[in-house]
């Protein structure tokens, strides 16, 4: 999301001023302009922060019992699309049972969805799909990074996923990825979807519903798109800024900020941001510049399907208040707020959020309409 892009650019312009930083004051030591040794100190003090600063902020936080880790499954389809974009599908769970295809946010990959996966493949065939231009799906050829697009692909996706009625889920972006597919494909929703889940996401511009809105907004054609412009041009610069932000620990402490309540575990925390850092920033810069001109707000009372709504109670990203829009506007909505939880709730309540939508897609598969399957 771009709050969370935003912080990390932050993190990279705090980088460049701690290794600047540590560097003049050893040069001025050296060269005898500062004398007194507490200046040498203090510069290697800083130096030695910026590749080792992750440490002590990591071992702070409390070790889980099961921490996240990057596996991906054997089963696995690529799809080559027009553009000349490959996605790469993976299956998890039963060929047989009902398929439920997770759509991740911007930035992460699939393997965000490590508890989900775990915890939802024993009742579900669970498809998970890399955005193209993120994970291991290869970019599209036309620079193309659009809602629209994402949403064609996820129609391929689904074309893939069996005869079966589908649950859709989407985190994030990937909600707006869903929101979009809704607009294209109206007809989906009556012949192979039999439910959604929005997490975590919104209806319009990210902008509108994140912390520090009326700023954001009124930054955006003035400041905000003309620097995303330019992480577009200087990506490799702000990729290498990316890794050294993670080494000093900024990066660590931007995601604990955009994304959990201060409960999460050092695994959770450190996986969130070391996948968040893989991407490429003039990717990353794309697709947020294309998020800007995301509005699905007329979409929302057509939607048809059964639709569940979950948002972590303290998300800063993307706050409760699209939520609660979005499940008031969509027919057949509920609301679950997940507390304590932020943006990344699926983690951080890992077992609730499995519970809820198991729940959730177990009631839509069994009704009346989805009875022949």
């Amino acid at each position: 999301m771009p709050l969370d892009f935003l912080l990390r650019s932050f993190a990279g312009l705090l980088t460049i001023a701690l290794l600047g930083g540590s560097g003049y004051i050893l040069r001025q030591w050296y060269e005898g302009e500062w004398q007194d040794d507490r200046w040498l100190y203090l510069g290697i003090g800083l130096l030695l922060w910026s590749f080792l600063g992750f440490l002590p902020v990591l071992l702070l936080r409390r070790l889980g019992r099961d921490e996240p880790k990057p596996y991906r499954s054997n089963q696995v389809q690529r799809l080559v699309r027009p553009d000349g974009s490959e996605i790469k599908v993976e299956f998890y769970g039963d060929d047989h049972a009902p398929p439920l295809i997770l759509t991740h946010g911007w930035g992460p990959d699939s393997t965000v969805w490590y508890y989900a996966k775990k915890q939802l493949a024993q009742q579900f065939r669970v498809i998970v799909w890399d955005l193209p231009g993120l994970g291991q799906s290869k970019k599209p050829k036309n620079r193309d990074y659009s809602l629209e697009k994402y949403a064609r692909d996820l129609n391929a996706v689904l074309e893939i996923a069996g005869d079966q009625p589908a649950i859709l889920l989407g985190h994030s972006m990937g909600a707006m990825v869903l929101l979009t597919f809704c607009r294209l494909f109206p007809e989906r929703l009556e012949q192979r979807v039999a439910g959604l889940v929005l997490v975590d996401g919104t209806y319009t511009n990210p902008l509108k519903t994140t912390i520090l809105s009326k700023l954001l907004l009124a930054l955006q054609k003035p400041l905000l798109e003309p620097l995303l412009y330019l992480a577009i041009v200087l990506s490799p610069l702000l990729h290498l800024t990316s890794w050294l932000s993670y080494l000093n620990g900024t990066t660590l402490l931007t995601t604990e900020i955009s994304g959990f309540t201060g409960r999460e575990t050092r695994g959770q925390l450190n996986f969130s941001s070391l996948i968040g850092i893989k991407a490429p920033p003039g990717i990353l810069a794309r697709g947020v510049l294309a998020m800007f001109r995301f509005d699905e707000t007329a979409t929302l009372p057509k939607i048809t399907v059964p639709t569940l709504v979950v948002v972590g109670r303290s998300d800063i990203a993307t706050r409760p208040i699209a939520s609660d829009r979005m499940s008031r506007e969509v027919p057949q909505a509920q609301l679950e707020v997940l507390s304590p939880a932020g943006h990344m709730a699926l983690m951080e309540q890992n077992w609730r959020f499995a519970d809820i939508i198991q729940t959730f897609s177990q009631s839509c598969l069994s009704s009346k309409r989805w009875n022949k399957f």
